[in-house]
């Protein structure tokens, strides 16, 4: 427990320029104060102390604003930055070394049961305001523009923008979305003619049989 509250200050310390001590960090960053808060709640939850385990996560979000439920499970090393508006659910799994911004929501949607939240894997990097919403993968190394609406999987080394959510670079490489959006209008012109054709064809074999 300790070596993990020592491992929060540190990641702190490295992520933001304006630290300028661990004893700063330790008494003003609520991002760090949220985490601390929710480690205590989340071995409480885990050992069926449920109702205490939700006194303090809502005591933690109001000295905070933000909102950990404590059947969360969060990894190692979690850089909370800013941190206002923070909202993580129930069933929502964090990897290791993730980055969270102000205004993310790690939210359902309302019509899943059991596993509702997403999961966020190792190293990912999500911007400010994002929604993030229902069972949904989010994968390693990957990146989420300010903004953005997510309720699909987003892979690995992927950078996402947009609402709804659109991956436009994979690792190095860029995704060409109007290339594919291209392609799949001339996909669907194909089909509707293919349609068609069978519409007449159908047409004349009835006509056939009434002659």
């Amino acid at each position: 427990m300790f070596r993990q509250m020592k491992e929060q200050v540190d990641v702190v310390l490295h992520n933001d320029p304006a630290a300028s001590s661990r004893l700063e960090v330790m008494l003003t960053y609520a991002g760090v104060h949220a985490i601390w808060n929710h480690r205590i709640a989340h071995f409480l939850y885990r050992h069926h102390l449920k109702l205490l385990a939700r006194i303090i996560s809502q005591m933690s979000r109001f000295f905070t604003g933000i909102e950990i439920h404590p059947g969360a499970t969060i990894g190692r090393r979690l850089f909370i930055d800013h941190g206002m508006g923070l909202v993580i659910g129930e069933t929502c799994r964090i990897g290791d070394d993730v980055t969270l911004h102000h205004g993310v929501t790690l939210g359902g949607t309302g019509h899943d049961t059991g596993w509702r939240h997403p999961i966020i894997k190792d190293r990912a990097f999500i911007s400010g305001d994002v929604q993030i919403l229902g069972p949904i993968v989010i994968g390693e190394d990957s990146k989420i523009g300010a903004g953005a609406v997510v309720i699909q999987d987003i892979p690995d080394q992927a950078t996402a923008v947009g609402v709804p959510a659109r991956v436009i670079r994979i690792g190095d490489r860029r995704v060409d979305v109007a290339n594919k959006a291209k392609q799949l209008e001339e996909r669907i012109d194909a089909l509707t003619l293919e349609l068609a054709n069978l519409t007449t064809a159908v047409k004349k074999i009835r006509e056939g049989k009434e002659d």
